[in-house]
């Protein structure tokens, strides 16, 4: 999809309102105008393929043009999936049950798919081996639709609970993940995991990038539910940059606990690294996958893996000071 075919699709589903509001919030950070911001995000759209969603994260009213156009924007990661991605493999990552079948070793916890034809008793002996577990939608990101739940909401009304699980359009039940002493000393009521995105491409193969997402008071580290993402250093596991949230305030101790950020050091992530390299040649048909992994006591287990990796986090301003993006990451693995 060339960039004027884009920007005139975006346009017709653009939110109106949630784009003024952006500008406003802009208005009061950057000193500009609205009539300012408003010319800049038009023009961002057009030559750099910028939501205005892109506009606010990557704070491009600061921007100059060389900086801007090393930004991953909507549009450029959406080329960059269609190039990678072979739109008849997404399901094995997309459908969360598939994608726990065919990396179970990588998972390493128990599971199970619920429907309406779901039988009883194996979901009674299934929760009968845990206290708690994690319900999801079979589909969906963001952390849309997950919810926790502990044996009080089943002990001796099972076939109840089964009922609202299928109300709730709920697909899958996991075994909650218990997160390392030091993951849980950062953040204790998510599990946080590291964002850390392989690519196979034409120029060479590895992991392009790496973030570790810390929940803020949720059950979800998810940013899009209020959680934050400092960047990780490849080669120490190092934490390298402040917490960073979708709002953009920046954090350089978590505001829960007041462990410092920026030089924290994520345990067994060169396992966690490796695991990702491993699998990503598992389906070589998907290049360019985001694998979420969490950090236990025994190594990395994976929580799942993105067939559409979100361009919002590496796109964070407090994570590239200098202004410029990562854009020259993804350049050393193949041509954009």
């Amino acid at each position: 999809m060339g960039k004027l075919s884009f920007f005139f699709k975006r346009l017709i589903k653009m939110d109106w309102k949630a784009m003024w509001a952006t500008t406003k919030l802009l208005k009061q950070r950057s000193g500009k105008s609205r009539l300012w911001l408003l010319c800049d995000m038009l023009r961002c759209a057009v030559k750099y393929n910028a939501g205005y969603v892109d506009y606010k994260i990557a704070q491009m009213y600061r921007l100059t043009d060389d900086q801007k156009k090393t930004q991953i924007t909507r549009g450029l990661s959406n080329t960059i999936v269609r190039r990678m991605n072979d739109k008849a493999y997404w399901y094995l990552f997309d459908d969360k049950a598939t994608f726990n079948e065919l990396f179970k070793e990588e998972v390493g916890r128990s599971w199970m798919k619920i429907s309406a034809s779901t039988d009883l008793e194996e979901f009674k002996t299934f929760l009968s081996h845990n206290i708690d577990v994690f319900a999801k939608p079979l589909e969906g990101s963001s952390g849309v639709g997950i919810k926790q739940f502990t044996s009080e909401h089943w002990q001796g009304r099972e076939e109840a609970f089964l009922k609202e699980l299928n109300d709730l359009q709920i697909g899958i039940l996991e075994e909650r993940v218990i997160q390392h002493s030091k993951m849980m000393a950062l953040c204790p009521t998510s599990v946080n995991t590291i964002r850390i995105a392989t690519l196979l491409g034409d120029k060479k193969q590895g992991i392009v990038y790496a973030f570790l997402r810390i929940g803020n008071g949720n059950v979800m580290d998810n940013v899009d539910q209020g959680g934050m993402a400092a960047r990780v250093d490849l080669a120490s596991g190092k934490l390298l940059t402040v917490g960073a949230d979708k709002q953009g305030n920046t954090y350089t101790h978590h505001p829960m606990t007041n462990t410092p950020i920026i030089g924290f050091d994520i345990p067994f992530f060169k396992e966690a690294a490796d695991t990702c390299l491993k699998a990503a040649q598992k389906v070589p048909q998907m290049r360019f996958v985001a694998w979420d992994v969490a950090i236990t006591e025994k190594g990395p287990v994976f929580i799942e893996g993105n067939s559409f990796p979100s361009h919002a986090v590496p796109q964070f301003a407090a994570h590239y000071p200098d202004g410029i993006g990562i854009m020259r990451e993804f350049r050393e693995f193949m041509d954009i």
